[in-house]
């Protein structure tokens, strides 16, 4: 393939990234359409949103850049904790907190970059895993700062840009945490269609074939992982804001568990794969726990069970099929 010919393919590549297709705005909008149609389940749907930007962190690093985690619930915790500490003892604006639960997560982020870029995915996972751990009990040691078992209590927050209160039933909450994810998902979108994350693609599908190109593989990666840890924090930050208290459920393994469930049932390596795993995920789990409050986790265990042996790749395949036919249907419709 001539150097022209392989430009050409490049800018095509960027295009198709930036283009946003039929889909995506009936996505968006169901989703803010969603305020006015359950008023019912805003504080359900508040969780869905949160669990969509918890795994939208995820699937940057596990589906754009190849980085397998179990503990990912450590940057969550750390957005959770810094929010928190801060509407309690500096200020309750929210905002203020959600940039310091990103800014937080993320730093973490950065200074265990080098211990997960090294050695196998079996490495990565144990060191992710193991970082979790290590903060869950440093959260759990340092009571007199984050609550202990006990939790962050007290935990009072400000009206959203000073007009917004936060209420019982949810609507400040959802709008909050809806507006926040689809604003870090158009960055997201941005980043992944960017020379940058065809350069993450490259190093996921062959780390030594893009190093040999002049990829810098290390630092790139390191960026990423940086940027997802600090998606997490936003999640962890809306988490605290949204019910005003966090607890060591924050930094618990199941979170971590939970996320590659969703990442299982939506699909990584595309966005919205970690927003429609999250919503069925959540909806699924909400729905058997109200018929069987007892067993619930079964249920739950053997629908995944049969949807990764035998139905996952009939759905996905379907989802992608609906999605392309829609797409061609508005580039047709454009021209």
């Amino acid at each position: 393939m001539s150097a022209a010919a392989f430009e050409a393919r490049v800018r095509e590549a960027l295009r198709a990234g930036r283009r946003w297709y039929p889909a995506e705005f009936l996505f968006w909008l169901a989703a803010f359409a969603a305020f006015l149609l359950l008023p019912g389940q805003l504080l359900l749907l508040n969780e869905v949103a949160i669990l969509a930007l918890f795994a939208l962190s995820l699937d940057l690093v596990l589906g754009y850049a190849g980085i397998v985690s179990l503990g990912h619930a450590a940057f969550l915790g750390m957005g959770a904790y810094a929010a928190g500490l801060l509407a309690r003892h500096v200020t309750a604006d929210p905002l203020a907190g959600l940039a310091c639960g990103m800014a937080a997560a993320g730093l973490l982020g950065l200074a265990t970059s080098p211990l997960v870029l090294r050695g196998s995915d079996l490495t990565r996972l144990m060191v992710t895993l193991g970082v979790a751990l290590i903060l869950y009990e440093l959260a759990n040691s340092f009571a007199s700062v984050t609550g202990g078992a006990d939790g962050l209590q007290g935990i009072m927050m400000a009206p959203v840009l000073g007009l917004f209160d936060f209420d019982l039933f949810g609507r400040t909450a959802y709008l909050y945490s809806l507006s926040v994810l689809f604003l870090l998902f158009l960055v997201a979108r941005r980043v992944v269609g960017s020379p940058f994350g065809l350069s993450l693609r490259a190093i996921r599908d062959n780390p030594l074939r893009a190093s040999a190109s002049g990829v810098p593989n290390g630092r790139r990666l390191a960026a990423v992982y940086a940027l997802a840890a600090a998606y997490a924090g936003a999640a962890g930050a809306l988490l605290a804001q949204t019910t005003q208290f966090v607890s060591l459920d924050v930094l618990d393994f199941h979170r971590s568990a939970d996320l590659m469930l969703v990442l299982i049932i939506g699909g990584a390596g595309y966005l919205y794969g970690g927003l429609v795993g999250a919503i069925a995920f959540k909806l699924l789990q909400d729905g058997i726990a109200s018929l069987t409050p007892q067993y619930w986790m079964f249920w739950i265990g053997l629908f995944l069970v049969l949807f990764v042996l035998g139905g996952r790749e009939v759905i996905h395949g379907a989802v992608r099929a609906v999605v392309g036919r829609v797409a061609r249907f508005g580039r047709g419709a454009a021209r």
